[in-house]
């Protein structure tokens, strides 16, 4: 079997997608994802003008070699434009393999290690009241682990609160639109919070939260010490993690669960973490760390020391990263919990799926290969769309903060 085509589909059903398609002689295809939000063309034209060449010809089934001649054999290597291009050939060959043998993804991975992913979803409301709703209504709906944001008094626009309950989308403007900070007011306000959730919620609920990388270590181990008492499943992006060893000093201070990697490219960016176990759960995806070639070399890694997976799963993530998510999550014995962020009817109508949920969890399906297609004519009627994600300042003097 030979790669005959790579080709990359630029679509915005709702929100921008990357993604790339391969073809071989033989008529099996794949895809993956290469979606990075506000950076979409970067990804498609690295895809486009720097790797679809050098696949042609190759054979699909090496999977490991292409991974590495994409890795090793680029002088430049890691960064979020280089790994999601390769996370996106990557996921798609493992597509293909799976397709190959008759069997879904999960299967060639190494079998089922559980019946079903856990999930969380995202309950938020522009204050503790409307919160404590939406908690309460995802619980209705069968979750069993929500994440909690709220709005903050005296803040006009903070991460994770949107008008729309079930679909949010940070990438909100054609130009960075600017929010407000103020982490005096966010410190005061949050244990009040889960509080007022755990009152309503009861103790059968898995709770989280974000930080969004916004608090320097001593102010996160403040605000995971006064969580404590309301037992968090995690307390997520405490800090920014360019410096690893930042989490030491959360460490020390407080014994609420932390997780962090969204933005983690490599297993270089979370070595130290995990390897000092300075956190809980890593949360690298499949589509921007390498696809599930690296993942999988993360999560063994997080293995040996204790630390579980809890990978991104954003709208910004479409629903082949989602796809390939679930077959990884199903197979990892280290799972700790997934990300369920619903994608719209338009999305999911682009990229038909076997995933389902039920029950707080959902299952990848045992469709050959990881379960997600796409629907290029279709995809067509929906232009790329130029968006970006806010800038966050401080709310006193307008200097700008971690986003």
């Amino acid at each position: 079997m030979k790669i005959t085509a790579a080709r990359v589909i630029v679509c915005s059903p709702g929100r921008n997608f990357v993604t790339l398609k391969i073809e071989t002689d033989e008529g099996l295809s794949g895809i993956g994802d290469a979606t990075l939000n506000g950076r979409e063309l970067a990804v498609a034209s690295y895809l486009e003008d720097h790797v679809a060449p050098c696949l042609i010809g190759r054979d699909p089934h090496q999977v490991e070699d292409i991974w590495q001649y994409l890795y090793r054999g680029a002088y430049w290597r890691r960064g979020p434009v280089t790994m999601s291009a390769i996370a996106a050939v990557d996921t798609a060959l493992w597509d293909i393999k799976a397709k190959a043998a008759g069997m879904p993804l999960y299967q060639l991975l190494g079998g089922k290690s559980r019946t079903g992913v856990m999930v969380y979803g995202h309950a938020n409301g522009s204050d503790i009241e409307a919160t404590v709703d939406e908690v309460l209504r995802y619980k209705e709906l069968g979750y069993r682990a929500v994440r909690a944001q709220s709005g903050v008094p005296g803040l006009n626009k903070v991460y994770g609160v949107s008008s729309d309950r079930l679909f949010y989308e940070p990438a909100d403007a054609s130009l960075p639109s600017e929010h407000d900070w103020s982490t005096e007011r966010y410190l005061d306000h949050t244990p009040r919070l889960f509080e007022k959730v755990r009152d309503a919620a009861g103790w059968d609920l898995h709770l989280l939260h974000d930080v969004h990388h916004r608090l320097t270590p001593i102010e996160a181990a403040r605000l995971g010490k006064s969580l404590e008492p309301f037992r968090l499943f995690w307390m997520e992006d405490a800090t920014p993690a360019e410096h690893q060893e930042s989490f030491r000093l959360i460490r020390q201070h407080t014994t609420t669960p932390l997780a962090v990697g969204e933005v983690f490219n490599t297993i270089w960016d979370c070595k130290t973490l995990i390897q000092e176990q300075l956190i809980d759960y890593i949360r690298a995806t499949v589509v921007h760390a390498g696809g599930i070639t690296h993942l999988r070399r993360i999560a063994d890694f997080a293995a040996m020391h204790q630390v579980r997976t809890g990978s991104h799963g954003a709208t910004d993530l479409s629903p082949v990263c989602m796809g390939a998510a679930l077959h990884f999550d199903l197979w990892v014995p280290n799972f700790g919990i997934q990300e369920y962020m619903r994608h719209s009817e338009q999305t999911d109508a682009v990229f038909p799926h076997a995933y389902t949920f039920a029950n707080g969890m959902l299952y990848p399906g045992d469709a050959p290969g990881h379960g997600v297609d796409i629907d290029e004519t279709l995809a067509a009627r929906y232009p790329y769309q130029r968006a970006y994600l806010p800038v966050n300042r401080l709310a006193h003097d307008g200097t700008l903060w971690h986003w």
